[in-house]
């Protein structure tokens, strides 16, 4: 009486095909997807570097001349920042930018080593990739000058304007 009955389901060969084609578009898709992430990345990193660039900006025209270090860009009216600058005056960065913590697979560091009274000479803010090749391929560096410069491999960009300028492409 078994011979008569049709049995229903999927013989094994034709479940290991179709997790063999299952496997195949998955090694076509997760490259992508990964290529993606890095882009989205890079492109937060340059957008927060340009928001501080911004932030400079503003910051050295309402101090008459001077950069500000972090604590100053997110509270201008602290101590050793802008003089006269009221507490109900807005900021010049949110708190989030202020605490430099690792965001979108970048470490963010701002050189705040050419302090001179009433603020900064000049600055450099950096942001590199917290897992060179997986979170970030580049790593990026805005200064004083308002220019953007890309390290090709990851590494920090240097700190000195002229060694910034011959190790590293200017962002167009």
């Amino acid at each position: 009486m078994r011979g008569d009955q049709h049995s229903s389901g999927f013989t094994l060969i034709e479940l290991l095909i179709v997790v063999a084609i299952i496997g195949i578009i998955a090694a076509i898709a997760i490259p992508s997807l990964l290529r993606a992430r890095v882009s989205a990345n890079e492109s937060a990193a340059i957008g927060d570097i340009r928001s501080v660039i911004s932030a400079e900006a503003a910051y050295h025209a309402a101090s008459g001349g001077y950069y500000g270090t972090l604590a100053c860009l997110n509270i201008p009216s602290g101590a050793g920042c802008i003089p006269g600058y009221t507490l109900a005056a807005p900021t010049f960065i949110d708190p989030v930018m202020a605490a430099m913590t690792a965001k979108s697979g970048y470490a963010r560091t701002m050189d705040e080593s050419a302090a001179v009274p009433r603020g900064l000479s000049c600055y450099v803010y950096h942001a590199t990739p917290l897992s060179p090749g997986q979170t970030g391929v580049r790593g990026f560096g805005g200064d004083c000058s308002g220019r953007i410069c890309i390290t090709p491999n990851g590494v920090m960009v240097p700190t000195a304007a002229a060694a910034m300028l011959q190790t590293c492409t200017v962002l167009p």
